[in-house]
């Protein structure tokens, strides 16, 4: 069961640094900070170099030559969800089990997706409601169309070619449900992607999210996040991996937040830590 949430990963750090004080003692503890200190050194050593080794990449978003790879990125995504898909079925079942309770008085279910990419959750979604489909990357059409066919137990709007921080082409209060996963990682501005979704979600709608987030700082997940991200970034067409994103679903002003932390299953160390849940606005 979801429940209402709040960010407790900073606490637990504290709180491990506490008992850790209280077992060793006072120099005990200085050695142990010290060592945190040696250790955050080190890794922000690594990181700069992981950063000086992607200068291939650093050469091609200058030059323009990453636009080849942002085309190429769809058939990689694409490919990848199947893999995804069968790791996080379980989860996405429990997350999309009550999408239906927030449709319309009339029985009718309107769901906007923000980064829909090749559709990889239309087959969680309700028998029989409308879904319009949004993502700034044009050449994800053919695979969508294709995820499309698959899924003919829904109805499809258009294909907005159109970034989750800017959709003018969507009125108002005018969709029942919001759903984004695997998208607030790499958006520019994660506070105006989800003011987007406030306004055009009618007042009692839903915002559904599946998202990978920033490790606990105590752990060497963390680290190994903060290390490679650099490579990431470029592999993942903008991906980053250590954003706190809870807290910003935690600050846009929905009236109800329903999230749970939760480590994938088999999937990337990189991106091991998850949140999921939804938001009623």
């Amino acid at each position: 069961m979801f429940k209402v949430c709040h960010s407790g990963l900073r606490f637990k750090c504290n709180l491990l640094i506490f008992l850790n004080l209280s077992v060793v003692g006072t120099s005990g503890f200085h050695l142990f900070l010290l060592q945190r200190k040696m250790t955050g050194c080190l890794v922000t050593l690594c990181r700069l170099l992981c950063w000086g080794l992607c200068w291939p990449f650093h050469v091609m978003k200058i030059t323009g030559l990453y636009r080849i790879y942002k085309r190429l990125f769809p058939t990689l995504a694409y490919n990848i969800t199947f893999s995804y898909n069968d790791k996080m079925h379980k989860r996405k079942r429990e997350l999309f089990r009550n999408v239906a309770r927030f449709a319309d008085c009339d029985g009718s279910l309107r769901l906007l997706e923000i980064g829909c990419g090749s559709g990889a959750n239309f087959s969680f979604y309700p028998h029989g409601c409308t879904v319009i489909c949004t993502d700034p990357n044009p050449h994800f059409e053919k695979y969508l169309r294709m995820s499309m066919d698959r899924n003919a137990h829904l109805t499809y709007d258009e294909f907005l070619i159109v970034s989750g921080e800017d959709m003018k082409e969507v009125q108002d209060e005018s969709v029942d449900v919001v759903v984004s996963t695997l998208v607030l990682c790499s958006v520019n501005d994660v506070q105006k992607v989800l003011q987007e979704a406030r306004r055009v979600l009618r007042a009692g709608g839903a915002f559904y999210f599946l998202e990978h987030v920033i490790s606990d700082p105590c752990s060497w997940t963390h680290h190994i996040q903060y290390v490679f991200e650099p490579l990431w970034y470029y592999l993942g067409d903008g991906c980053e991996v250590t954003r706190a994103t809870w807290k910003h679903l935690e600050e846009a002003g929905f009236s109800q937040l329903h999230l749970k932390h939760f480590e994938a299953p088999n999937v990337s160390l990189m991106i091991r830590p998850h949140i999921m849940g939804f938001c009623i606005k």
